[in-house]
C-alpha cells in the first residue's frame, strides 16, 4: 500500500522549541507519566508516526528502555527516504539521553550547539562520536521514579522539530493517561 492511499490527518504544526535550558527542563519533567509499559509506549509511538505522516519529510521514531542493550519497544518509519544514517542519529540521541539524564535539545542549548565544547566538558574524548546534541532525544518519566525509564527519539526533521513534536505527543499521552486513571 503506497502511502498516498493512507489517511493522513490534517496537519498540525508544532509550537517552537524553547531555547532557555530550565524552559526545557521543565518541559522533560511536565509530561511525568502515572505509568509505563509496553502499551503506552506503543500509543505514543502511534501518535509521533501519525502527527508526523503530515510532514513531507520522512522520520525514524524509536521508543526504548533505558537497558543496554536497548529493549525496543516502538521502532518506525512515516515515509520512504530514510537511511540507515537515521538509525545512527537515534543511537547518539538515546546514548545522550541515558548518560546525561537530559533531552538533547537541552543538551543543545547548554551547550550553544558547540559539540567540541560538549565533548571537552563532558571528558569524552574519542567516544564523543557516540553522542549527539542535536534536538530529538527525550527521556520518559514516570511518578515516583527519578531516573528515566525509557528515550524517545525523532530523527528526520529540523533538531528543534524533533524535539517538539515528542513534547508534544508526549504530553498528549499523559493527559489522556491522567484522565484515564482519575489522577
Amino acid at each position: 500500500m503506497a502511502t498516498d492511499d493512507i489517511n493522513i490527518p490534517q496537519h498540525v504544526g508544532l509550537s517552537e522549541a524553547p531555547r532557555d535550558v530550565e524552559a526545557i527542563k521543565a518541559q522533560e519533567k511536565a509530561s511525568t507519566l502515572p505509568y509505563w509499559n509496553a502499551g503506552v509506549a506503543f500509543e505514543l509511538g502511534c501518535a509521533l508516526r501519525t502527527r508526523l505522516l503530515t510532514f513531507e519529510r520522512p522520520a525514524v521514531v524509536n521508543i526504548s528502555t533505558v537497558s543496554t542493550p536497548a529493549h525496543v519497544l516502538f521502532h518506525t518509519v512515516t515515509h520512504s527516504g530514510t537511511t540507515l544514517d537515521n538509525d545512527f542519529w537515534v543511537s547518539r540521541k538515546r546514548n545522550a539521553v541515558i548518560r546525561f539524564g537530559a533531552s538533547t535539545w537541552r543538551l543543545q542549548n547548554q551547550f550553544e550547539g558547540d559539540e567540541e565544547k560538549f565533548k571537552t566538558k563532558m571528558g569524552l574524548g574519542e567516544k564523543a562520536s557516540e553522542y549527539a546534541i542535536h534536538g530529538g532525544g527525550v527521556p520518559v518519566y514516570v511518578k515516583n521514579c527519578d531516573s528515566p525509564v525509557a528515550v524517545v527519539v525523532v530523527s528526520g526533521l529540523k533538531q528543534w522539530d524533533d524535539h517538539q513534536v515528542i513534547i508534544e505527543e508526549l504530553e498528549g499521552i499523559c493527559k489522556g493517561l491522567k484522565k484515564e486513571s482519575g489522577a
